[in-house]
């Protein structure tokens, strides 16, 4: 470039800042994710060894609350509707696998309510969720 001739336009693009947001988008979706639980928050029972409970993406999960509310997935649902919801959720996939994922602090009579609403609703034999009772323990 020469003394009195214009500059010319460079037309590089700079990844820095695009590199910047991209990691500071990841590391508030690393912190935010296992916040994003499923359902309303339960107090699983403990005991010494459940069976593997692994993420089964064609399971109805039923989750009961402390306070007795019943919840089909993710959408809570009336007590007096429990049998035509999980029937619904069983259209949309069928051979689908019902799990119960209950409050520890639940009376026995509440849990097999909603026990004997699966089984009238077609679906016959189900899981129980717990928490391992040593887990925060063994740090798993």
């Amino acid at each position: 470039m020469r003394l009195g001739e214009p500059g010319r336009v460079q037309s590089a693009i700079n990844v820095t800042p695009l590199v910047d947001v991209v990691l500071v988008l990841l590391i508030i979706f690393m912190v935010v994710a296992p916040q994003m639980l499923q359902g309303p928050e339960v107090n699983l029972p403990k005991t010494d060894k459940p069976a593997e409970q692994g993420e089964d993406p064609n399971r109805i999960l039923v989750t009961i609350n402390g306070r007795g509310e019943l919840w089909i997935d993710d959408q809570q649902i009336a007590t007096e509707h429990f049998g035509e919801g999980l029937r619904a959720a069983a259209d949309v996939k069928p051979d689908r696998k019902v799990v119960i994922r209950g409050d520890a602090g639940l009376r026995f009579g509440d849990v097999r309510q909603a026990m004997v609403a699966i089984e009238g609703a077609g679906f016959h034999g189900l899981g129980l969720i717990a928490e391992r009772a040593n887990k925060k323990a063994q740090g798993d």
